[in-house]
């Protein structure tokens, strides 16, 4: 039986207190990291062949069903307002775009949808796919990487079982075992959590290395709310020393991102 399907360590969930439910999923939870932190060799194989390809002008593709296609989506699409980055992170759940409040009947079941759904997107040998299913089982996903790899595509995966048919079909497969879940299957919960960081930590770790942070800072993030304009316009007062809020505010909207602003500042101001 796969681990994420396996009895949970806790029975008569009905009969516990609020107290006792909170703390028996917290008291899961905290397995949750170590078993990232086991697999970090082989994100760190992945993150490097997306940046290889990406640095080529190549692109990646998560696709899901389900809480792990949800769990891709949200992913991509915080790519662009937080690194200035657009269409290079392309998410696509079975069933469609439908599917992300409501569940698809059957749509995970086809195993030629994933590699259907790309076909718009014009998927090309640089490109990336990243398939995501806890159970490592999902035909929607398995089929996508199949086809991907077939056509010469670097595929790579997230699941939390051992020895998966998915895991199989790609080429690096980051396989998280998290065990059995505190209400039995129930993988939106830790395997879901152990997806999100996963995800966290090659889309944040590939933008890092493509240069879209410097130091610590999102330099190209979108100024798309007050609180972003705010945070860019300190990020430039402490690049360059400058005191005057006002005045970096003005070059933040001026240039359009953080970058831009502080180079143009310095073109101006030279030491």
């Amino acid at each position: 039986m796969r681990t994420t399907e396996q009895a949970s360590h806790y029975d008569h969930l009905e009969k516990m207190s609020t107290a006792e439910i909170l703390r028996g999923i917290n008291d899961e939870d905290r397995s949750v990291p170590e078993a990232v932190g086991k697999v970090i060799p082989d994100i760190e194989k992945l993150v490097d062949g997306i940046v290889e390809r990406m640095e080529r002008g190549g692109r990646v593709f998560y696709l899901g069903a389900g809480t792990s296609g949800r769990l891709g989506i949200v992913d991509a699409s915080e790519i662009p307002p937080t690194y200035g980055v657009h269409g290079s992170f392309i998410a696509l759940i079975a069933g469609g775009d439908g599917a992300i409040r409501d569940a698809v009947e059957a749509a995970e079941d086809n195993p030629d949808g994933g590699w259907a759904d790309m076909q718009p997107y014009s998927p090309t040998k640089d490109d990336v796919v990243v398939g995501i299913a806890a159970s490592g089982t999902t035909p929607y996903v398995i089929g996508a990487v199949r086809h991907a790899k077939e056509h010469g595509m670097l595929t790579g995966c997230i699941t939390c079982n051992e020895n998966s048919e998915l895991a199989a079909a790609a080429e690096i497969p980051v396989a998280v075992v998290t065990g059995p879940e505190f209400v039995t299957g129930s993988t939106r919960m830790k395997a879901g959590t152990a997806q999100k960081l996963v995800l966290n930590m090659i889309s944040t770790s590939v933008m890092i290395r493509l240069g879209h942070v410097r130091g610590n800072k999102m330099v190209d993030m979108q100024l798309t709310n007050r609180k972003l304009v705010d945070r860019g316009t300190r990020m430039i007062m402490e690049e360059t020393g400058m005191g005057d809020y006002g005045r970096a505010e003005e070059l933040l909207l001026e240039y359009g991102n953080v970058r831009e602003a502080v180079a143009a500042y310095r073109k101006q101001n030279p030491s």
